[in-house]
C-alpha cells in the first residue's frame, strides 16, 4: 500500500473526502517532490500534485503516482479549484493567513476542517527504506564524532569545532541535519547551546550534539567528551547519565507509553538529586526532519510503535558549571530497540 493509499484510509476513518498537504515536509513523503514550492490532495480517487513554473521539471522526475499540475506561485488559488465536500488542512502548520486565503478560494458548501498531524502520523512508522536511510546517518555522525578525540578540543574555539565538523559532514556527501552544537564548560549546561569564539578550556567537559543527513533523512546524536581531569562531583553525574542512558534503553519498545518511558529516565535523575536539572524530554523522533513524532516526554502522547526512530537523550545541566547529554539513536521493535548510534559513550578525553 502506497503512502498516499495509507492517508486515505486514515481520511475514510476521519470521514473527510481529502485532505490538502502544503506542508513541504508531509509534500516530499506523500510524493517524493523535494522542491520549495509544493502542495498536494489526497482523497478518495484523488491524487493532485501542483507546483510553480520553477519546478515543473524536477516534479516530473520526482513525483509518481500524482496527476502533476502547474500552477501560479501562489498554489492556493489552483489547489482550491480541486476541493470539495469535508476537506482537512493542515492546521499544525498552515498559517492563520494562508487558512484566510484558501477559505476565499474554495467553492461555496467546502468545508473546511482542522485534521492535525495526520501525514505526521504516518510518518512516525518508518519503513525498511527508511530505516536504511536513518542507519547510513547514523553511522556517518558516528565517523564524524571520531574527528573529536584525533584533533583535539582545549584551546579551540567552539565555533570552530563545529564548523571542522560540519565540514567533516560535507565531504561524506552530507549536510549536518541541525546545526552542530559545541559547549564547553559552563556553556554545556545550556541544552541548545550555539558555538562560541571563546577557546575551550582545559579539565573541562564538553557537549557534542550533532547529526547528518542521508538521503533526506536525518541522525542525532550527542556526546560529552572531557579536555582533562574533571571534578569528581561532574564525573559523578556523568556516571549518572551514562547509566540513566544505557538503562532507559531497555525500556524502549513497542507499545511502551511514551510518558513512562521519559519517567524510568526522569525518576532515577530525581533520585539522585538532580531532577531540577533535567529539564527537556527524554527523546523525539527523528526521520525526515529531526524533531518529529513521537515524543518522549511527560507530555508525550500515545505508545511507542514498532518502526518508531527516537532518540534516548537524558541529560543533567548544572547551570553556571557544565551540563552532561549523551544521546544514542535507536529503532524501536517489538521486543526492545536496535542501537543506531554507535560512538563509544564511556568518557574520552580530547585535549
Amino acid at each position: 500500500m502506497s503512502r498516499a493509499d495509507r492517508l486515505e484510509a486514515v481520511l475514510h476513518e476521519r470521514e473527510l473526502g481529502a485532505l490538502i498537504v502544503t506542508n513541504l515536509v508531509n509534500v516530499r513523503y506523500l510524493t517524493g517532490y523535494t522542491g520549495t514550492n509544493g502542495v498536494c490532495i489526497v482523497g478518495e480517487g484523488r491524487r493532485v500534485f501542483l507546483t510553480d513554473f520553477r519546478y515543473v521539471t524536477q516534479a516530473a522526475r520526482e513525483v509518481d503516482g500524482f496527476d502533476r499540475e502547474q500552477g501560479r506561485q501562489d498554489l492556493l488559488e489552483d489547489a482550491a479549484a480541486h476541493l470539495s465536500g469535508r476537506v482537512g488542512f493542515e492546521d499544525f502548520s498552515m498559517t492563520v493567513r494562508q487558512y484566510e486565503r484558501l477559505r476565499g478560494f474554495v467553492s461555496e458548501g467546502t468545508d473546511l476542517v482542522p485534521a492535525g498531524r495526520l501525514v505526521e502520523a504516518l510518518r512516525a512508522v518508518k519503513d525498511d527504506r527508511e530505516l536504511d536511510a536513518i542507519r547510513a546517518a547514523a553511522a556517518l555522525a558516528d565517523e564524524v564524532l571520531a574527528v573529536v578525540p584525533e584533533r583535539g578540543l582545549a584551546g579551540r574555539p567552539e565555533r570552530e569545532v563545529a564548523l571542522e565538523l560540519e565540514d567533516e559532514m560535507r565531504r561524506h556527501g552530507s549536510d549536518p541535519s541541525f546545526p552542530s552544537i559545541v559547549a564547553g564548560g559552563a556553556n554545556g549546561a545550556l541544552p541548545h547551546a550555539r558555538p562560541g569564539d571563546d577557546p575551550i578550556a582545559r579539565d573541562t567537559l564538553v557537549v557534542v550534539d550533532l547529526g547528518c543527513m542521508v538521503d533526506g533523512y536525518a541522525s542525532d546524536c550527542t556526546r560529552t567528551f572531557a579536555t582533562g581531569a574533571i571534578p569528581d562531583p561532574a564525573t559523578e553525574v556523568y556516571g549518572l547519565v551514562l547509566e540513566t542512558q544505557v538503562a532507559s534503553l531497555g525500556e524502549v519498545r513497542a507499545g511502551a507509553p511514551c510518558t513512562l518511558v521519559d519517567a524510568f529516565a526522569r525518576d532515577r535523575i530525581t533520585a539522585a538529586g538532580h531532577g531540577e536539572e533535567f529539564g527537556h524530554g527524554l527523546g523525539h523522533g527523528v526521520g525526515l526532519e529531526v524533531h518529529e513524532l513521537p515524543t518522549l516526554s511527560r507530555a508525550g502522547e500515545g505508545e511507542l510503535a514498532e518502526g518508531n526512530v527516537v532518540t534516548v537523550e537524558p541529560g543533567v545541566y548544572v547551570p553556571d558549571q557544565f551540563g552532561i547529554r549523551i544521546e544514542d539513536l535507536v529503532a524501536v521493535g517489538t521486543d526492545g530497540c536496535e542501537v543506531l548510534s554507535g560512538f563509544p559513550k564511556d568518557l574520552i578525553v580530547a585535549g
